[in-house]
């Protein structure tokens, strides 16, 4: 089921989005302050690909200031807006029965793109 549903996914925009991501993270790899925030958008580019079956948890180490800080400047520049982009497409797709599962995803991933560091992607 987990593999229809990414097939679906895939072919209705999550190939898109998954692009944005990966152009994003190429243009903050372009410096070195930005690597870290590249490679958060990376796994964000990966969990948009093929969001069924896997989910993202929080790390035992994610309470240092170090995550928290990076969290914050993510969130100012850019993390606030990824959010809302992802809570309006969840919120339009859970209108219809056949979108529910697909608006779920896109709160999982609101989810992330709120705070990206000190979270994993792992599967169910």
């Amino acid at each position: 089921m987990n593999f229809l549903g990414n097939l679906i996914w895939l072919i209705f925009g999550g190939l898109i989005i998954s692009i944005e991501y990966l152009i994003g993270s190429i243009v903050l790899m372009i410096t070195i302050v930005g690597i870290p925030f590249g490679i958060q958008t990376l796994k964000m580019a990966s969990l948009s690909l093929w969001p069924f079956g896997r989910d993202t948890r929080v790390q035992t180490r994610a309470s240092g200031c170090l995550y928290i800080l990076m969290n914050i400047i993510w969130l100012i520049f850019g993390g606030i807006w990824i959010a809302i982009t992802h809570s309006i497409f969840g919120a339009i797709l859970c209108v219809t029965i056949i979108g529910i599962p697909f608006g779920l995803q896109h709160f999982k991933l609101t989810a992330i793109a709120l705070s990206p560091f000190g979270r994993d992607i792992v599967k169910k």
